[in-house]
This record gives structure tokens, sequence and C-alpha cells, in this order.
């Protein structure tokens, strides 16, 4: 029990991207008219930049 909590405790950055900055990043990409770049949609956009930023979060401990 104590492994998975503490599994679940170091996956939290990434958790936290494609819970929350990935809907945030693809809802606002739509309202605001905003194309993907490469032709890709906004879901798959958003899916990779939340990704991306969740790694580099829990990589380094720090989201900036």
């Amino acid at each position: 029990m104590e492994r998975a909590l503490k599994l679940v405790a170091y996956s939290l950055p990434l958790i936290f991207a494609f819970a929350f900055l990935v809907p945030l990043i693809d809802q606002g990409m739509q309202a605001l008219g905003m194309a993907a770049p490469f032709g890709l949609s906004t879901l798959t956009f958003a899916l990779i930049v939340g990704a991306v930023w969740g790694l580099i979060a829990q990589t380094t401990g720090r989201w900036l």
C-alpha cells in the first residue's frame, strides 16, 4: 500500500497535467478560435503540450 501511494505521489504532476491542463489548453484554444500548428487538432496539441509540461514538472520538481 505504501508503495502504491508513493507511485501516485510521484505521478501527481502528470496527473495534474492530463486532468487539468490538457482540457484547459484545449478549451481555451477553441474559445479563442486558435488553430493548432501542423494541422493537429486542438486536443492532440493540448495532449502534447500537457505531457511535455507535466514531464518537465515531474523531473525538475517545478512548473516554471
